[in-house]
């Protein structure tokens, strides 16, 4: 996976468990134009503090990551730390410090062993290469099963260009971002403004989009960089060029949110829940998002249990204005509920069979109006307490 005038490099800095890979470096040629999302959670990590600030300048060269440590509820410490740990990396690769962003993902309220880091970073540096960013996605990993990551290309003022993006994210997922971090590269030139821009629009459809636990964290990052190696004018204004760039930050981040829900922590269905007829665009997001956050919902989803009236029960108190005897409920192309009832035994059972598909779509009509929208989300399993009681341990 190549992004020109981009390297990337990964290694085990004990940071988790020794010899497992959980510190990563990403870094391009010459500083880049930057721009970031962050969690809105009140409780905000010290390297999202930092990133924060770095990136109003809108400009970075070098991002390095650590998994299995937050640095979340460290006071000044934890600050100092991050702060000390990037400037040793600049040093290493002869930059202003003001250019690394640190990101941290993992225990919260633990001391970020900021030596080790130190200590692992002159072997991180010597092996950065373009092909580094598959190792990247797996260095970024804490309870995900697997890495994440995506690459389209484009035409933009003529010439092709490339954006690629890892992700990190099992647990603790939930709209306003959640235990996220997201790493985007293109080798696309754009102002700071334009990317914060297509950032925010692409959010919306995606990491907003989706849910696995109701759980939002204090680290959440996605940072977006743009080196500008492909020579293109750089895209200052709305546009051709800033909607072909837009179009593939949208298909890498749509792209590595499925890959997330689909990672959730012991998740073994993925289904999008969409809402149709709903009386405003306020109250078709409220009642997608309370149906696909529902735990009694995702357990019987976990248990392939067609049990609507879970369904019911949540959109009842979602907020949204409806008749209860004019929804329809259909889980693929399989209806069990019209107009409020359930359609018996055989209609069960037939959407039975599309809940054991592992991947569905459950379709709402509230027939209350013409707007509709959507949330992808996972069932619950004993699995997910399995993980998240040995966490720490």
């Amino acid at each position: 996976m190549i992004v020109p005038g981009f390297k990337f490099s990964a290694t085990a800095a004990a940071i988790k468990k020794p010899g497992v890979l959980d510190l990563a470096l990403m870094v391009a040629d010459t500083p880049a134009a930057a721009a970031g999302v962050f969690t809105r959670n009140r409780v905000k990590a010290a390297p999202v503090v930092i990133t924060q600030a770095r990136l109003r300048k809108g400009t970075a060269q070098a991002i390095l990551v650590n998994a299995g440590n937050a640095n979340a509820c460290n006071g000044p410490r934890g600050l100092e730390t991050a702060r000390a740990t990037c400037r040793a990396a600049a040093k290493l690769l002869n930059i202003p410090e003001r250019l690394v962003l640190p990101s941290s993902t993992g225990v919260i309220g633990a001391p970020l062993p900021g030596d080790r880091i130190t200590q692992a970073l002159p072997q991180l540096v010597a092996g950065l290469n373009p092909d580094g960013l598959g190792e990247a996605a797996r260095a970024i990993m804490t309870t995900d099963t697997q890495p994440k990551a995506s690459l389209v290309k484009g035409i933009i003022d003529g010439k092709e260009f490339t954006l690629a993006g890892i992700a990190k994210g099992s647990g603790m997922i939930h709209p306003d971002m959640a235990t996220l971090l997201v790493f985007l590269f293109t080798d696309a030139a754009a102002t700071p403004k334009i990317l914060k821009t297509l950032l925010r629009q692409a959010l919306t459809k995606s990491f907003n989009r989706i849910t696995v636990d109701g759980d939002t964290s204090t680290n959440d990052t996605i940072l977006l960089l743009a080196g500008g190696k492909t020579g293109n004018a750089v895209i200052k204004e709305d546009g051709a060029d800033m909607a072909a760039l837009g179009e593939a930050v949208n298909r890498v981040m749509g792209e590595l949110a499925r890959q997330v829900v689909a990672d959730g922590e012991g998740a073994r269905h993925v289904y999008r829940v969409e809402v149709l007829g709903a009386a405003t665009p306020a109250e078709a997001k409220k009642a997608a998002l309370t149906v696909a956050a529902s735990p009694l919902v995702k357990t019987a989803m976990a248990g392939e249990d067609v049990n609507w009236g879970r369904i019911m029960a949540a959109l009842g108190r979602a907020g949204a204005r409806f008749d209860p005897e004019r929804v329809d409920i259909a889980f693929g192309s399989q209806p069990v509920v019209q107009n409020g009832q359930g359609l018996g035994p055989m209609a069960e059972a037939a959407a039975q069979q599309v809940i054991k598909s592992g991947a569905f779509t459950v379709t709402i009509r509230l027939n209350a109006g013409d707007f509709a929208d959507y949330y992808d989300t996972c069932d619950l399993t004993e699995d997910y307490i399995r993980i998240n009681a040995d966490y720490r341990s």
